[in-house]
């Protein structure tokens, strides 16, 4: 499953779609030195630019932060009218308190979906406001792809608040019957061997092999690592491919679907004003 073509061809509708509209405009507020999180920033950007949508950077460099900064930022962009999502790239330092900072983001302009307000009304199946990026990314593949959820034993390696939960709120919405498993879960690999569609989202390199899965399953591989070799790979070893139906690629299948569906959110919550 080709996240990275799929993604391409969302971009392209968006530039179509929001003729005649206001431009949406993200702001992104990244804080500290972590190198991937100014790599993710980057793209993020070059793919909104590439729709042609507006997107504001505030960098805060490690020796200036503070929760009290970053909120007096976040409050100051809650109430700019030109600003339509706001998106504060995690991980944050330690120091910060990730919570507290998120809280402050309007629920109005949460295109990250991360809020209590937003996986509230994900909940109760009211879909108000900006869904998760990384499920409603999955989700889209999945449909996209044509795989059949309704009814479909799913499991959910992985319980975040970020990808798990709201990725088993998105398949039960979807009619599926879903189980959640985690790091205490007990007989992960039968449990695994049970599912019609796998979601690997566990944070451990290549921890499901072909050994945990059934013949015919559609796994989607949430996860990337680096290896010692320097290579790239995700929560699933390259050997399901012997038996599974079909596979997300690492890197190339869940990550672009994620910054679509970030646009996507951004576009909304911007001609929902319209």
């Amino acid at each position: 499953m080709d996240g990275k073509t799929l993604s391409t061809n969302l971009i392209s509708q968006a530039k179509t779609l929001k003729d005649g509209k206001k431009v949406p405009c993200l702001a992104v507020i990244l804080a500290g030195e972590n190198p991937a999180s100014h790599v993710y920033v980057k793209n993020k950007i070059k793919i909104f630019k590439e729709a042609g949508f507006d997107s504001q950077s505030y960098i805060i460099s490690s020796d200036e932060i503070s929760e009290e900064k970053i909120i007096s930022l976040i409050l100051s962009l809650n109430k700019d009218k030109n600003v339509d999502g706001i998106l504060v790239q995690l991980p944050l330092p330690k120091t910060i308190n990730t919570e507290k900072i998120l809280n402050a983001i309007s629920p109005h302009k949460d295109v990250d979906g991360f809020l209590a307000h937003s996986i509230g009304t994900l909940a109760t199946g009211e879909f108000t406001n900006a869904i998760a990026c990384t499920p409603f990314g999955i989700l889209a593949m999945l449909v996209s792809y044509g795989i059949e959820i309704s009814g479909k034993n799913s499991v959910v390696v992985g319980r975040s608040n970020i990808v798990g939960k709201p990725m088993s709120l998105l398949l039960l919405s979807s009619d599926a019957t879903v189980t959640m498993a985690h790091s205490k879960t007990k007989d992960l690999k039968q449990i695994c061997k049970n599912a019609d569609i796998l979601i690997a989202a566990a944070g451990q390199p290549e921890l499901i092999d072909k050994s945990y899965i059934k013949e015919n399953a559609v796994i989607i591989d949430v996860g990337i690592h680096r290896k010692e070799n320097g290579k790239l790979c995700g929560d699933v070893h390259s050997n399901v491919k012997e038996i599974a139906y079909s596979l997300s690629p690492v890197p190339g299948g869940v990550g672009p679907m994620t910054i679509a569906m970030l646009m996507l959110n951004t576009a909304l919550a911007a001609w929902a004003k319209d």
